[in-house]
């Protein structure tokens, strides 16, 4: 029964990605995005290739702007960047920690050390620098919260799923097998659903941007004029309109919150956290 599944999972996410990987590139978003899209196709199956369409994907010729400005679609793109970076380096840990049998708490640890690494210093900083005024330093700073928060909500989804595809098999399977693969895929695709809410949070506080239309016809001169317009705009409370014609939300261009509500937020992210650690802690002992 679950070799079928596994089967047919694997069938209709290996079509998935093909299919994202052609057609997205004729969708005017932006490189890293586009990238972002097939990564979570590969970690999500037809999940990813349905949330690409219905929530990326140009409609009609020039109607992409408008289309992703939606407010859901904005924050399916932040998490969506956020799970398909941090997923390279969460990946990566599990299959070191299996090649090396390392024991099961040291395994969440390096999942979660490499899986916010890789995520904060290269998905998010070093591909978003631009918006720092080209800054990498500067990027490093004003990312590392947003990751942070997300990455804690993306782990607490993870972590009781992977603990119970563990217990269901009979122990970690190894990198070799399919069984270790579904059971990562399922774990990453319940931790993008956890994730969601908090990057609703975020994007609308003006913490982390949305979906972002790049035209290739547009000139850089062009772009930076329609990016400087955005910005005016929005410093004069014209904000709503343009991101309904441009698609682009920004950091900055929310209701920043203050010190203390970020602090607050991060101390709910930790006790989510900390409840999913219990619950794993209980699957593995039950």
């Amino acid at each position: 029964m679950l070799t079928g599944v596994m089967l047919l999972w694997f069938v209709l996410t290996a079509a998935s990605v093909l299919f994202v990987a052609i057609d997205i590139r004729q969708t005017p978003e932006s490189p890293v995005l586009k990238w972002g899209f097939v990564l979570l196709t590969a970690y999500t199956g037809p999940l990813g290739a349905f949330l690409y369409v219905l929530g990326c994907r140009e409609p009609l010729p020039g109607l992409h702007e408008r289309y992703t400005a939606v407010r859901w679609r904005q924050v399916l793109g932040s998490t969506m960047h956020c799970v398909a970076g941090d997923g390279i380096g969460i990946l990566a840990g599990a299959v070191l920690a299996a090649l090396l049998r390392l024991p099961h708490w040291t395994d969440i640890t390096l999942e979660y050390v490499l899986g916010f690494g890789f995520g904060w210093t290269f998905f998010q900083a070093l591909f978003m620098r631009d918006m720092a005024g080209g800054s990498y330093a500067r990027s490093l700073a004003g990312t590392f919260i947003p990751e942070f928060l997300s990455m804690n909500l993306l782990m607490s989804g993870m972590l009781p799923i992977s603990a119970l595809g563990r217990k269901l098999l009979g122990g970690a399977p190894s990198p070799a097998r399919p069984e270790f693969w579904f059971v990562m895929s399922m774990a990453l695709l319940v931790g993008f659903l956890v994730a969601y809410p908090m990057n609703w949070w975020l994007v609308a506080r003006g913490l982390k941007h949305g979906m972002m239309t790049v035209r290739k016809q547009e000139s850089a001169s062009a772009q930076h004029s329609e990016r400087h317009l955005h910005m005016e705009q929005a410093a004069h409370g014209d904000a709503h309109d343009t991101v309904s014609t441009l698609g682009d939300h920004e950091p900055g261009h929310g209701r920043r919150p203050s010190s203390g509500h970020v602090g607050a937020m991060a101390v709910a992210s930790l006790a989510v956290f900390a409840v999913a650690i219990w619950i794993t802690a209980q699957i593995g002992s039950g």
